[in-house]
């Protein structure tokens, strides 16, 4: 039987994301508002990965992401690697990275917390989930309610 394969245009200037989990990807672009953008997005999903069993992918031409959406991602992803294109060359790799403290992209769980009914920004410490799943998990600075992976809600 003859193998074939599907390709993927190269982008000439953009990134990369890598190594997203696959029950992660949806999101991942949801939060970046990759679903509304005018330039061309590639994504695989449930693509073969040593690392995580499963792992999705996304290609976004024309785009560089601020920190702002580089810690959305973190917090979805914390195990996702950025690739900068210029000229079709991979100019830089790296590991998102999760700050210590995450302020203005979180709403706290918590109904009664004091950022759900007052005009100011949310702050939250963040926890480190468990070596296997990499999940995160994120402790109100104001209320100190702590929110899982699986609930965090980005604004």
């Amino acid at each position: 039987m003859e193998k074939k394969e599907l390709k993927v245009n190269a982008i000439k200037d953009g990134t990369v994301i890598d190594h997203i989990p696959a029950k992660d990807l949806f999101k991942v672009i949801r939060i970046l508002g990759l679903d509304r953008i005018e330039t061309p997005v590639t994504f695989g999903t449930n693509l073969d990965s040593k690392k995580f069993g499963k792992k999705g992918i996304i290609k976004v031409a024309d785009r560089f992401f601020k920190d702002n959406d580089i810690n959305k991602i973190a917090l979805i992803a914390p195990m996702a690697n950025l690739n900068i294109i210029r000229n079709y060359e991979v100019e830089e790799k790296r590991p998102v990275e999760l700050p210590a403290t995450i302020k203005g992209i979180c709403k706290c769980m918590n109904p009664k917390c004091i950022t759900n009914s007052e005009p100011m920004t949310t702050k939250f410490d963040v926890i480190s989930g468990d070596a296997v799943s990499h999940n995160v998990s994120l402790k109100c600075f104001y209320c100190g309610k702590v929110t899982d992976h699986d609930h965090i809600e980005i604004i």
